[in-house]
C-alpha cells in the first residue's frame, strides 16, 4: 500500500521531469516553430496585459503606502523613492506578472492541450510521426518565457509611475527626492535579476500547464480538473523559485 502511494506522487513528479527535459533538448532543435512561437506569446499576451497591470496598481500602491507609513513614522519619508525600488524592481513586478500568466494563460493552455488530448489529437500526431512536444510543448513554454519578460519590465514601469504618483500625491513625499532615491537600494544587478525571476517563472508556468494538459484524461470533467491543478502547482512552483532564486541573490550579493 505503501509502495503504490508513494508511486502516485514519484511517477507525476519523474513524468514532469521527463518532459521538462525534453523540452530544453528539443528546443534548440530544427525544425522551429517560429509561426506558432508568435501566435502563441500573442495569445498569452492578449489575455494577461490588462488583468496584470489591475492588479499590478493597486498590489505596487498598497505595498508603497505601508512602507511609506513607517518611513513618516521614522521621520525619513525622503527615502519613499529607495522603498519604493527595492519593493517593486525585486519582488512585485515578477510576481505579480507570472502570476496572471499562471492563472490567465497557462490555463488557457492546458485547457486547449488538453482538448486536444481527448480528441485523442496528440495521439494522431503520434501516429504521423510528430513529437507533440516540439510541435506542442517548446513554442507555448518559450512564448511564456518571452510575455513574462515583457511584463515583467511593463509592471515594473507602471508600478513605479504608480508608487511615485500616490507618494507625492497623497503622502506628500518629495518628487526630486523620490526620483534620487530610487537607485539607493537597487541597481542594474536587482533588475537583471528581476528578469531572470519572470524567465524562471514564465519558463515554470508554461511547462506546469503543458505536462497537465496533456495528462489530462476522464474527458471535459478530467481537463477541468487539469486547469485546476495548473493553478495551484503552478503558484507552488513559482513562490518555491522565488524564495530560492531571492535567497542566493542575497548571498552573492552579500
Amino acid at each position: 500500500m505503501t509502495d503504490i502511494r508513494l508511486s502516485t506522487v514519484v511517477a507525476p513528479v519523474g513524468g514532469f521531469y521527463r518532459m521538462s527535459a525534453e523540452t530544453f533538448r528539443l528546443g534548440f532543435r530544427r525544425p522551429f516553430k517560429v509561426r506558432e512561437l508568435a501566435e502563441q506569446a500573442w495569445f498569452i499576451a492578449s489575455v494577461s496585459v490588462a488583468p496584470t497591470l489591475m492588479m499590478a496598481i493597486p498590489f505596487c500602491v498598497i505595498v508603497v503606502f505601508q512602507l511609506n507609513q513607517l518611513l513618516i513614522e521614522l521621520g525619513a519619508t525622503d527615502l519613499a523613492g529607495a522603498g519604493a525600488g527595492l519593493a517593486v524592481v525585486r519582488e512585485i513586478g515578477p510576481m505579480v506578472s507570472v502570476l496572471v500568466i499562471a492563472g490567465g494563460g497557462g490555463t488557457a493552455i492546458c485547457a486547449d492541450l488538453g482538448a486536444r488530448k481527448i480528441r485523442e489529437e496528440i495521439d494522431a500526431l503520434r501516429v504521423m510521426g510528430i513529437n507533440p512536444v516540439q510541435r506542442l510543448v517548446v513554442p507555448r513554454v518559450l512564448a511564456s518565457a518571452v510575455v513574462a519578460l515583457a511584463l515583467n519590465a511593463l509592471v515594473t514601469f507602471v508600478g513605479l509611475g504608480g508608487s511615485f504618483l500616490f507618494s507625492v500625491l497623497v503622502q506628500k513625499a518629495s518628487p526630486g527626492l523620490f526620483v534620487a532615491n530610487l537607485t539607493l537600494l537597487t541597481g542594474v544587478a536587482d533588475l537583471a535579476v528581476s528578469e531572470f525571476k519572470a524567465l524562471v517563472f514564465g519558463l515554470l508556468a508554461g511547462l506546469v500547464a503543458c505536462y497537465l494538459g496533456l495528462g489530462a484524461k476522464g474527458g471535459p470533467k478530467g481537463v477541468g480538473d487539469a486547469v485546476n491543478q495548473t493553478v495551484v502547482f503552478s503558484f507552488i512552483l513559482l513562490f518555491l523559485a522565488n524564495s530560492i532564486i531571492t535567497a542566493v541573490f542575497l548571498q552573492v550579493r552579500g
